[in-house]
């Protein structure tokens, strides 16, 4: 890769709520829905592949299990939506929301199937090495202890459901996992339906014997008598529910946004039903009582082969057992943040002061970078004020403990917490009245737009004077997601950074009009024409001297005018390498169209989730690192901070990843003109073995093991 130095400015600009370019239509352009999909295949193949170590494959048939929940629960519900609306508007991909949701049923079934057949084979391979998921059919002795087990610590909590003209159909939450079990009155002969929830209060993998595990529905199956004394048992079958989870904020119903968020809440438990997964054994009688109770209709039924759920088989990934996990890796420790006596904790503000820092997790580790930066500021006494957005963090964040100790100490703690972060909506409301209480200020995040930033201010008292100290990432501030997540960040003291931090804040938390800042991009105020104009700088430069670059690392690249200018960059002959772990809409290695265009995706031990921005710029190189996709969401509706990396040191670092990236043949997937994605070391007549994820642990630990 060829690199360069950041010239810096932000264009400004005002925000442009849903902005749609006109003539997307005309474009090639990948339907989102369907290329999301395609990732998950991608994720899918870690699972299939047996050069990963089997529990390692395990995790990998959850993640795409739990993945596909959310798709149906957030993307499919609101394609639903958009054709329960009467929306005839389509995408720029040129589908409407009905022909969108066909496309999806096509390319799920035969995920759904190759999904089944992948825990199949992982299955017997994990009864090879002693750990045993058993039918009660294979452990015959010891149906009594299980019997006795059911009604001692299952049948209390049971709760059978009957279905008759005096018994409606039962409410079924979302996710939840059920038996539909039809029995016969012996006396009348009559066939009568109820339903079973298998209760998520206790453990789905009840163990049954060293390492040997039984599905909670298979003991519940195997004792329905009990449930129903005197009746004949005909059949039971499991299904599963999937409904609309996302959370739908109005504006007029938004006078207090805390108590919107939680109203919400409680109408998501009775969202549209979206996705009804059945056991493939299952008849069509039940099947058809199923779809009159839930109002869903036949395309909303998914038939699985295997076992429905295969999140459960998170707690089988998690098992001690090395020889079948990947080596276990520590990050390591920043040379410039690691303390030179083992008793006297590091000062990261001398460390920030002597120049910036760039962290790069899970390589390097958050809690003696990061979360070390925020329990200092909380414990010095020359620190004045702390302000930090807060989208995502975990259950037991230290981060937040810092914040509360903080405000408890006299601080000005200023929070904004994103309530609309979802699935954690929950979560922060419950962190958010920890730090009220503990007197710190507390925004819950603004009316209209979801607070994506990752930006973190500290002021401090200096001799007569005061400097802002910052952080600025790609990633969340979890403790626990850090040690998963790819993402970088940066640690400055610049006084234009420390300016424009602030200046984003008063933003996000008084009445500030602000729309331009000196060194960093916001959106939504700018950063789409910022990126745009920068690759038009790079066209400007391919016509006066040939030498236009530009490489994109991103999670997705969706927004149709991003994806038109990087068209007509191509068209230009600019070189473009795009790194996108997730969604991409773009088609590269169009004749005429993007044939300079290369597309790759990494996918493997780790979840790759930072983003870097790189343009030549003619050999004045820019590297910018921050929150935001290249999605309209990101761009339009989301607050997110992009910000430069100037110091020469730390571009060369960026360099690096970018490279090994670009260089990769055993993680990488490359996308084809086809629209097709293919193993990059499929299309090499000899592959180097470069995995992103190994080197970049070498390299880590190289650096540390110098620095000593």
């Amino acid at each position: 890769m060829t690199a360069v130095r950041p010239t810096g400015g932000q264009a400004t600009g005002t925000p442009r709520a849903g902005r749609r370019d006109r003539h997307a239509s005309a474009m090639p352009y990948t339907n989102r829905e369907l290329s999301w999909l395609d990732f998950n295949a991608r994720v899918l193949h870690e699972a299939i592949d047996e050069r990963n170590p089997l529990l390692e494959r395990a995790r990998f048939l959850a993640i795409f299990a739990s993945n596909l929940d959310e798709f149906f629960q957030v993307r499919v519900a609101g394609v639903k939506q958009q054709m329960a609306a009467g929306g005839a508007q389509r995408t720029p991909d040129g589908l409407s929301p009905a022909e969108t949701l066909r496309a999806i049923r096509a390319k799920v079934l035969p995920l759904v199937a190759r999904h089944s057949e992948a825990w199949a084979h992982v299955r017997r391979e994990l009864a090879g090495h002693g750990i045993r998921i058993v039918t009660w059919a294979e452990r015959p002795e010891r149906h009594l202890e299980l019997r006795q087990r059911f009604i001692d610590e299952i049948f209390p909590v049971l709760t059978p459901l009957a279905v008759d003209p005096g018994h409606p159909f039962p409410y079924i939450s979302n996710l939840s996992l059920s038996l539909a079990v039809t029995v016969r009155d012996p006396e009348t002969g009559e066939r009568r339906f109820a339903r079973i929830k298998v209760p998520p209060v206790l453990p789905r993998l009840v163990e049954v014997g060293v390492r040997t595990y039984m599905l909670l529905e298979q003991i519940i199956a195997a004792n329905l008598d009990v449930l129903f004394p005197g009746m004949e048992i005909l059949e039971h079958h499991l299904f599963r529910v999937t409904r609309n989870a996302d959370l739908s904020i109005e504006e007029d119903e938004a006078d207090d946004l805390l108590l919107a968020i939680q109203e919400e809440l409680r109408r998501r438990r009775f969202g549209e039903v979206v996705r009804l997964e059945v056991e493939r054994s299952m008849p069509a009688e039940t099947r058809g009582l199923l779809e009159r109770g839930l109002q869903c209709s036949p395309e909303d039924v998914y038939e699985v082969a295997g076992t429905l759920d295969l999140t459960a088989l998170f707690e089988i990934a998690e098992l001690d057992v090395p020889t079948l996990q990947l080596p276990p890796w520590t990050p390591v420790t920043p040379p410039r943040l690691a303390p030179t006596d083992p008793d006297e904790p590091v000062d990261v503000f001398a460390a920030i002061r002597e120049g910036d820092i760039l962290v790069h997790h899970p390589y390097e580790s958050f809690a003696r970078t990061v979360q070390r930066f925020v329990e200092q500021a909380a414990d010095d006494p020359d620190v004045l004020a702390i302000k930090q957005t807060l989208y995502r963090t975990s259950g037991d964040s230290p981060i937040v403990q810092a914040l509360i100790r903080a405000a408890e100490r006299g601080k000005q703690v200023v929070v904004l917490v994103e309530l609309k972060a979802r699935f954690d909506e929950e979560a922060n409301i419950g962190w958010a009245r920890a730090l009220e209480r503990a007197g710190a200020h507390v925004v819950y995040g603004l009316v209209g737009l979801k607070t994506h930033s990752k930006t973190m201010l500290v002021v401090r008292r200096e001799g007569r004077g005061l400097r802002r100290y910052v952080h600025i990432g790609t990633g969340n501030y979890n403790t626990k997601t850090a040690r998963i997540y790819v993402d970088l960040g940066l640690l400055s003291c610049r006084s234009e950074l420390g300016a424009d931090v602030t200046d984003l804040f008063n933003f996000l938390t008084g009445l500030s009009r602000q729309r331009s800042f000196r060194r960093l991009l916001v959106a939504p105020f700018g950063l789409r024409e910022a990126m745009i104009a920068r690759i038009d700088r790079e066209i400007e430069r391919q016509a006066a001297a040939g030498d236009g670059r530009i490489v994109l690392k991103l999670n997705a690249i969706v927004d149709p005018a991003i994806v038109r200018a990087l068209y007509r960059a191509s068209q230009a002959g600019v070189q473009i390498d795009l790194v996108v772990r997730g969604i991409c809409s773009l088609r590269p290695g169009l004749p005429g169209v993007s044939e300079t265009i290369r597309v790759r995706s990494i996918i493997g031990r780790f979840l790759e989730h930072s983003r870097i921005f790189y343009f030549r710029n003619g050999g004045d190189e820019e590297f910018s690192i921050g929150s935001a996709d290249m999605m309209e969401r990101n761009l339009d509706r989301r607050v997110e901070a992009v910000t430069p990396v100037d110091d020469p040191v730390l571009r060369e670092r960026l360099r690096e990843i970018l490279d090994v990236m670009l260089r990769d043949d055993r993680r990488a997937w490359e996308l084809g003109a086809d629209g097709v994605w293919r193993r990059v070391e499929t299309l090499l007549p000899e592959a180097a073995g470069v995995d992103t994820f190994e080197v970049m642990m070498a390299q880590a630990l190289e650096t540390a093991q110098g620095a000593e």
